[in-house]
């Protein structure tokens, strides 16, 4: 082989060497801006969220708990983050690896203003995560009245049987809340369905002493 060959291809080999240094130094720099990306939301700190993402950060980027920036700002109530992930173009339904959603992490906190913002960005009311529970279940259970009032103009029918036969008013009823029970009797809720134990609202509010609401459930 002569000189000229083998300095064609030495080249060749240094450009290849570099190439590939190239490509791993800028895998190595979108993780770590990527990583930055989820600490800021971690961190609730909108500013370095915003920057990171102006940078190329990927904004469904997941930890390994599957959450993204918008879970994260769902979780926390972080209304700037999660404004900032949605123009960015988020994927409102992206779920953790636990199949929870931004919908029902908001709903579970009783984020009232973020849960209207991700369903005017299409978040699905009728996902359900691994433990089979649909936001309004978590938003009931927890006594968020205003963020049922949300669902419920979205369309969630208020009778809806999920996981152990379990409805809405159920869940409201064991957890006590009255304005939650009053909304959802005054959307038609049925008193008469039963869980996988025979139970209704109303023996549900009995047994755990919600006094007010078994008032409040016995005169339906």
């Amino acid at each position: 082989m002569s000189p000229s060959n083998l300095g064609a291809r030495a080249f060749r080999v240094l450009w290849l060497v570099s190439a590939c240094q190239i490509a791993a130094a800028q895998s190595v720099t979108d993780t770590t801006l990527n990583g930055q990306l989820l600490i800021a939301a971690r961190q609730s700190d909108a500013a370095a969220v915003q920057q990171a993402l102006a940078r190329g950060a990927v904004v469904d980027s997941r930890n390994r708990l599957g959450k993204t920036v918008l879970m994260i700002a769902a979780e926390k109530g972080q209304l700037p983050i999660a404004a900032a992930a949605l123009k960015a173009g988020a994927d409102v339904n992206m779920a953790s690896v636990e199949g929870v959603t931004p919908l029902m992490a908001a709903s579970f906190g009783g984020h009232t203003t973020l849960v209207r913002d991700l369903l005017e960005a299409g978040a699905r009311t009728d996902a359900v995560d691994r433990m089979h529970k649909p936001a309004i279940v978590y938003a009931a259970g927890q006594g968020h009245a205003e963020v049922v009032r949300l669902l419920l103009d979205k369309g969630v029918a208020p009778d809806s049987v999920y996981e152990n036969q379990l409805t809405a008013l159920m869940w409201a009823a064991g957890a006590g809340s009255v304005p939650t029970v009053k909304l959802l009797l005054s959307r038609g809720a049925r008193t008469d369905l039963r869980d996988d134990r025979g139970l209704t609202a109303l023996d549900i509010a009995r047994q755990a002493a919600h006094d007010e609401v078994v008032a409040l459930l016995g005169a339906h």
